[in-house]
């Protein structure tokens, strides 16, 4: 398993997340999983399972490193995913 870091890049359209997520913004998951936004959450959780347990995302150069983003169509967050071996 590996250890998953989400880090709030970029946030579209207004630039405003209702949540307050700022750019920089940075969570250790699990650790920090209940100070994200649920939604964004909810549609990270695909990315961060798969690179969670070595899974390949085909799209990306870098496979230890995704960007995704929050559903919300007024203000979509953009996280960079990131995945470091657990020794």
């Amino acid at each position: 398993m590996n250890k998953i870091t989400l880090e709030v890049v970029k946030i579209l359209e207004r630039g405003e997340c209702p949540r307050k997520h700022q750019i920089g913004d940075k969570f250790e998951l699990p650790d920090d999983a209940g100070k994200i936004c649920q939604s964004a959450y909810n549609s990270l959780y695909p990315f961060i399972f798969a690179m969670q347990f070595d899974g390949v995302l085909p799209w990306e150069e870098n496979p230890d490193v995704s960007e995704a983003c929050c559903p919300d169509p007024n203000n979509p967050v953009v996280f960079r995913i990131t995945r470091t071996k657990i020794e």
